[in-house]
């Protein structure tokens, strides 16, 4: 017998079915099931990759749904009355019926969700026709009165089906083995239909392909509700019965309803809607009078010809004409004149905007002002972007200010109409490391364990866990010897590549010609960013919509701010037509490698790329970020050798020199290879791009008949050998995989060059700009900042008197903006700057509480302004701390006196105001803040150290020892040994699979932070050394992983060791110290301020020549140092063979006093103790 599935969940049933669309259609495929449905929770997101895949199977597919039905109407939203939807399956009859499923899937997401997409009665009974509808599961309505003996509701309910739907309803039965009771409720559905004249139809519930795949599908229900598999009282199916089963099966399950197997056919069979052929729904674009799309679209681009050209050169008229031909004839007047008006819109508007893509290869884009590179002057060929041998929808990719986009978004909904203007749905999936982790947490296992498993996986958005197995050895090591390592692997496995979350496309935007919900069912928003379409970017594009990518783009955002500081402080306009492209000081700068908060370019190789190629022009620029890619990047030292004049280019023929000089022999653009095509061989360029595609792939009988056809081609075209034909498609071959797109490759290479022209001329506007950016991640901030101390810029702390929420210039320098500090919202900072700006800086607390209202400012609020160092100028940071209840109390009695028009006690300053200045006098009892207490406050709330960072002191000491910084660190150091020195920010522990414990450990200097490994044996040696904010000492060598540079440790310390070479230091450690302090001298120095409160303790120890007697006075000195719980540094000089040693230690502090002084005394000599001042 044969059976049609028509309850099907694919992976679109969100973290409940499993099923892959793909892995369905070869499974019925091998059952030989004619027909299969999809009936997804509430959504109708997968329904045309599911019919793709089951049409290529050579299965028919049935687009459905599984709707939750609300127990009263959709809008009703009671906690009570409203959580617990049920089920109802839909099958589109035909295309009546599937227009009205896409009006019921959407107006379930928009109007009736409530925990769940909802529809009613009502709404379902208005979309009725073209619906066939099955009763549900055994959370339908049907099935669940039935299953609590209220017979005559479920007499009442199926009436009412019936008559709405008459010989479209049927009623659903399933049988699951962990569920008993759905015996008894099949036999009164059964008996009800019978009554009613309701024919009964068999489904499975399938939520995954194979029975096997049943504990998969558990682990990824456990994912979903945040329980492991070993919890009781969980989400979990009834048992392992819900996969799609055999036709054989499904007879076994219901041997005596052998109608009820049948009518799955005849359902399956009523079923007769298809896509069909793909058709384009372009908005017809408004035109003035007397014209159509394509006569404007010719005028716009005549207009802008004469305004780039004047007089047009034939080569420019013959490239127009031939543009405007083929988008005519294809159907795309109308695009270009879309995408033509939302450039326009920008331009008047003020957005910065730029083409990523092959669009800019279009003198149509280019005359309409759409792109600013003239395709000719940079090769760029249209074929690639708009070819009619391969018919397709243009793609120009508009980039805008990350802050301004949804601008962009809201005048093409004014523009074309709310309803036909949406943002595309994207759904995430898990990578082979998150499906670790996930699984791993599922399947309750040790954290630890699974984190190192995780972290075996190299980085990387294409990298499988069977790529990962077979590149890591230690991975597939732990796979071999531990069985609970190999069940996670292999459950990662099975759940890697399955839809985890949707969410909202970074950068596609739909317009069409109809309301959308003509075309695509709607989604809920999840973020407030107006409706979605549930389809994906490949969908809406198979289905003709047009689709344009609107992508926020931070670096055009810094550009722009940077052009308003320029204009504001210096009076010139810059946009994106003024900054110049062949600037010598630009390329001068990128020549340096010294690239930080540049476009496209601050990873270390490629700074390391710059620096050897020394570019001088956009060219340059262009060819590295062609080449600089997995693959290519083989060819960059050949291209650097020959660029530079160090070696001569190769060709395969002479013939490739005219098209592949400019890249001295390497074919680094995919349009290089159309050339070669059409130059040699005398393709026209649509077919070459074809051909281009073809060999990319290759299929072995499409390159032996290209490869023919070329050869062909060349000898009679070119007039080639064939020996000499053959060699050059063997290097189309070689290169079909390389070739990047030149267009986008330039386009690319125009903002790196402008990026770096800002940064070269006005560096103190570009990198305020560029901290404003990225204020909200912490990260990011500290590397810039790092690179403004490389470039002299001084960066300030903030300040409630000078800084605005952003990052402002201050002088010569950058004030931190106060919408940096963490915890603190834009909505009390407004407040405060409001007051500010209206009336002035504010003169101390007293006038900072009675003029901002701190019932609107938490106390939380404050303390981290506080903390931050914006209140500095008041007083000091403890003093204030202290002083906050005061200074909020003050606060609110004034503004609630104000409130109550008591203006005479508290406005004019009589009796009963607290008196000026006492706010901050009721905190001055409270001890200073340290200055470590100071920084660990920036660090946290700033993500840097502003008032000094902590390795400053020690910076000229560790120069002599550091071999490396952080910044410094690149790939192509790998097993260098290397000594690094920093701040121990984070520390990582993990279990290996001997049990030993080793650390990942995140180091901190003065230039970023770099990861060291400490694995088990130095980690048991030093493991007091890893604490967070100690400075130490590295040595090792470098590890590198694809871009990823790591250092492993061979040895730690954090004791500064360094031989004192100046004369001056000699002297002081041979003889009597310069200054040596009495009891009286040190009592007097502590009292003569905050300065003198920094003081450094100096130890001389003479050696001995008794190695143990010196180590025990050593240590001893330390412990005496230690007792002592201060401020003060301290150090030790110690003398052997002519030459004197010292030791600091950054991490420890003492208290120089009279008592350390007399224990020392006795032990060293007290002319060898001295106190000098802590920056001597």
């Amino acid at each position: 017998m044969s059976f049609a599935h028509l309850h099907v969940h694919t992976e679109y049933s969100l973290l409940d079915g499993l099923s892959s669309v793909d892995g369905l259609a070869e499974r019925a495929s091998e059952l030989g099931i004619p027909r299969v449905a999809v009936t997804d929770h509430g959504v109708r997101c997968g329904v045309v990759p599911f019919a793709k895949a089951m049409t290529a199977a050579g299965v028919r597919a049935i687009i459905g749904c599984e709707v939750y039905m609300a127990p009263r109407r959709m809008t009703d939203k009671d906690a009570q009355l409203d959580r617990n939807p049920t089920h109802l399956t839909l099958l589109a009859e035909n295309a009546t019926g599937y227009a009205n499923l896409l009006q019921i899937a959407t107006a379930a997401q928009l109007q009736g969700f409530y925990y769940k997409p909802r529809i009613d009665k009502q709404y379902l009974a208005e979309h009725a026709e073209g619906l066939i509808v099955l009763s549900g599961c055994s959370t339908g309505e049907l099935a669940q009165l039935a299953g609590q003996g209220r017979l005559d509701e479920a007499e009442r309910v199926a009436r009412w089906y019936k008559d709405v739907f008459g010989n479209r309803f049927y009623i659903e039965l399933q049988l699951h083995e962990g569920i008993p009771e759905l015996v008894d409720i099949n036999r009164r559905l059964v008996a009800l239909g019978r009554q009613l004249g309701i024919p009964p139809v068999a489904t499975n519930d399938v939520h995954y392909v194979r029975p096997e795949d049943a504990r998969v599908q558990d682990v990824l229900l456990c994912i979903q509700t945040g329980n492991t598999i070993n919890e009781n009282n969980r989400l979990r199916m009834s048992d392992a019965s819900y996969y799609l089963k055999s036709p054989d099966e499904m007879a076994v399950m219901f041997p005596e309803l052998p109608e009820a197997l049948a009518n799955s056919l005849r359902i399956a069979e009523r079923c007769d809607f298809s896509f069909g052929a793909r058709q384009y729904h372009l908005p017809r674009f408004p035109v003035p009078a007397g014209q159509d799309s394509q006569s404007y679209l010719r005028r716009l681009c005549e207009e802008g010809v004469a305004r780039l050209y004047g007089d047009a050169s034939a080569e420019v008229r013959q490239r127009l004409e031939h543009e405007l031909k083929i988008i005519h004839e294809m159907g795309f007047d109308d695009y270009f004149l879309i995408v033509w008006d939302l450039i326009k819109h920008a331009r008047e508007a003020g957005i910065w905007w730029n083409v990523r893509g092959s669009g800019a290869g279009s003198i149509v884009a280019y005359a309409l002002g759409i792109t600013r590179l003239d395709p000719l002057q940079h090769k760029l060929i249209f074929e690639r972007f708009l070819n009619p041998g391969r018919i397709s929808m243009p793609d120009i990719d508009l980039d805008l200010p990350d802050d301004r986009r949804d601008e962009m978004i809201a005048y093409a909904m004014e523009k074309y109409g709310q309803d036909k203007v949406a943002q595309i749905i994207t759904f995430g999936t898990m990578g082979a490391r998150a499906a670790i982790r996930d699984a791993g947490r599922a399947l309750d296992l040790p954290l630890a364990e699974v984190d190192r498993v995780a972290r075996l996986v190299p980085f990387g958005p294409k990298v499988t866990l069977k790529d990962a197995l077979e590149s890591v050895p230690e991975l597939r090591q732990m796979c071999e010897t531990s069985d609970y390592i190999a069940d996670l692997v292999e459950m990662a496995r099975a759940l890697e590549g399955v839809a985890r979350h949707a969410s909202t496309h970074a950068a596609g935007v739909v317009i069409t010609d109809k309301p959308l919900v003509e075309y695509t069912p709607l989604h809920r928003s999840m973020h407030g960013e107006g409706a979605l379409t549930q389809y994906t970017m490949e969908v809406v594009e198979d289905l003709g919509l047009l689709k344009i990518d609107f992508l926020g783009l931070s670096t055009l955002t810094v550009m722009r701010r940077t052009a308003d500081l320029v204009r504001e402080r210096h009076g010139i306009e810059l946009d994106l037509d003024r900054i110049p492209l062949d600037d010598k000081a630009t390329f001068d700068l990128l020549s340096t490698g010294e690239v930080t908060g540049l476009f496209q370019v601050e990873s270390a190789g490629m700074r390391r790329v710059l620096r050897e190629l020394q570019p001088e022009n956009i060219d340059d620029i262009t060819a590295v970020i062609a080449l600089y890619r997995p693959g290519p990047m083989q060819f960059i030292d050949d291209f650097i050798a020959c660029r530079r004049g160090k070696k001569q280019p190769a060709y395969v023929d002479p013939a490739l020199e005219p098209i592949l000089g400019d890249t001295y022999g390497v074919c680094v653009y995919q349009e290089q290879i159309i050339r070669i095509l059409t130059d040699l061989a005398g393709y026209d360029a649509g077919t070459a791009d074809q051909v281009r595609r073809a060999v990319g792939k290759k299929k072995q009988a499409e390159l032996l008949r290209h490869r023919g056809s070329f050869i062909e081609g060349a000898m009679k075209h070119s007039g080639l050998s064939r020996e000499a034909a053959e060699k050059i498609f063997d290097a189309i071959e070689y290169f079909a995989n390389y070739g990047f797109n030149r267009a986008h490759a330039a386009d690319y290479a125009a903002i790196v060059c402008q990026t770096g022209y800002l940064k070269a001329h006005y560096p103190l506007e570009y990198m305020t700009a560029s901290l404003t950016v990225v204020r909200a991640n912490s990260e990011k901030v500290a590397v810039l900042i790092n690179e403004c101390r490389r470039l002299g810029i001084q960066v300030l702390p903030p300040d409630v008197n000078r800084s605005g929420i952003e990052f402002s210039i201050d002088g010569d320098a950058i004030r931190f903006g106060l919408g940096a500090v963490k915890n603190v919202g834009e909505g009390p900072l407004q407040l405060i700057i409001e007051e500010r700006e209206k009336a002035g800086p504010f003169s101390d607390l007293d006038d900072f509480a009675s003029r901002v209202d701190l019932r609107q400012v938490n106390k939380r609020v404050l303390e981290c302004l506080t903390k931050a160092g914006a209140f500095d100028s008041f007083g000091e940071r403890s003093h204030v701390l202290a002083s906050l209840d005061r200074l909020v109390a003050y606060s609110q009695q004034m503004h609630q006196a104000r409130q109550a028009g008591q203006m005479s006690m508290f406005g004019l300053g009589v009796s009963g105001q607290p008196g000026r200045a006492k706010i901050l006098n009721g905190g001055q009892s409270a001890p200073e803040t340290p200055l470590r207490t100071k920084l660990g406050w920036e660090k946290e709330l700033l993500g840097v150290y502003v008032s000094e960072h902590p390795l400053a002191k020690w910076s000229q000491a560790l120069a002599a020892i550091v071999s490396a910084y952080s910044a410094e660190l690149t790939p192509e150091m790998a097993d260098q040994p290397v000594t690094v020195a920093g701040l121990v920010q984070q520390v990582r522990r993990t279990t290996t699979r001997r049990g030993e414990t080793m650390a990942f450990v995140k180091l901190e200097d003065a230039q970023g932070t770099m990861e060291v490994v400490v694995f088990p044996r130095v980690f048991k040696e030093s493991e007091a050394m890893w604490q967070p904010d100690k400075i130490v000492i590295v040595r090792g060598k470098v590890n590198a992983r694809g871009e990823s540079v790591s250092i492993v440790c061979d040895s730690v310390t954090d004791e500064l060791t360094r031989v004192e070479l100046s004369s001056a230091a000699t002297a002081e450690a041979t003889s009597e110290p310069a200054y040596t302090q009495g009891p009286a001298e040190r009592s007097a120095l502590r009292e003569t301020g905050a300065e003198a409160a920094r003081r450094r303790l100096m130890v001389k120890l003479m050696r001995s020549g008794d190695l143990k007697h010196d180590r025990d006075c050593f240590q001893r000195v330390l412990q005496l140092a230690a007792q002592m719980q201060g401020e003060d540094e301290f150090a030790v000089l110690v003398r052997e063979q002519g030459r004197t040693v010292r030791i600091d230690f950054p991490n420890y502090r003492t208290r120089a006093c009279s008592d350390l002084a007399r224990q020392l005394g006795r032990l060293v000599g007290s002319e060898n103790c001295w106190i000098e001042p802590a920056n001597a």
